[in-house]
Formats: structure tokens, C-alpha cells, sequence
């Protein structure tokens, strides 16, 4: 794969994460209830979701910041493993989105390792 190849399916990536997240996090910290009736079915408290809103902004931000990019996607790693059990467990949909979801984080954490400020074990 050529280095232009690789930069745009890394930017693919990133904005198929950032999007999606950004967008539920924006939704989550205007109040949306939709949103909101989830954390109460997992008796969590009702300031939790604004939490997990702006923690999913902030990962946003954080992916398309290439030095930020690999720590955004491993804070992002629980709240989509927390997705996928909402979904698979508590409500019972389909937790395919969230499960992609969390890929594209492991993805990420992969192909933006040598650009990190942070990651310990870069590719030599």
C-alpha cells in the first residue's frame, strides 16, 4: 500500500469513528431522552450520560488531532464496549454499530501508532 493509500484509508477511518461519536455525544449533551432512557435502564445515574456525551466530543476532537489520535480511540474503547453491552444485553437490539464501532477504535490505535505522543510500542 502506497503512503497516500494509507494516509486516506486512515482519514476514512477516523471520520467513520468521529462522526457517528461526535454526533451521539453532541445528542447525548443536549439531553436528547432517547438517548438518555438508556443509562437509567442500566441504573446509572442521570449526569453519567452528560458525562459519556462529553467524553464522546472530546474523542472526537481528539481523533482528528493526529498526535492525539491512538489516546481519543483508547478512551473511546469502554464507552463503545459499554454500547455494545447496552444493546446486547439490557435492551436487546443489535449491537453491530457499536461493535464496528469498536473496531474502528482498535483500528485506529494501529495505523496512527507512529504518530502518537504517547504510544509505547511503536512499529520500528
Amino acid at each position: 500500500m502506497t503512503l497516500s493509500m494509507r494516509k486516506v484509508s486512515t482519514w476514512i477511518v477516523l471520520l467513520l469513528l468521529a462522526l457517528p461519536t461526535g454526533g451521539a455525544g453532541v445528542a447525548k449533551l443536549m439531553g436528547t431522552p432517547e438517548l438518555h432512557a438508556s443509562f437509567a435502564a442500566m441504573s446509572l445515574p442521570n449526569w453519567f450520560g452528560y458525562f459519556i456525551g462529553a467524553a464522546e466530543v472530546a474523542g472526537c476532537i481528539g481523533l482528528l488531532l493526529p498526535p492525539l489520535s491512538v489516546l481519543a480511540a483508547t478512551y473511546l474503547l469502554p464507552i463503545m464496549a459499554g454500547a455494545v453491552y447496552y444493546h446486547a444485553v439490557v435492551d436487546g437490539s443489535s449491537p453491530l454499530l457499536a461493535l464496528l464501532l469498536l473496531v474502528l477504535c482498535i483500528a485506529v490505535i494501529v495505523l496512527r501508532r507512529e504518530q502518537s505522543i504517547w504510544f509505547p510500542f511503536k512499529k520500528d
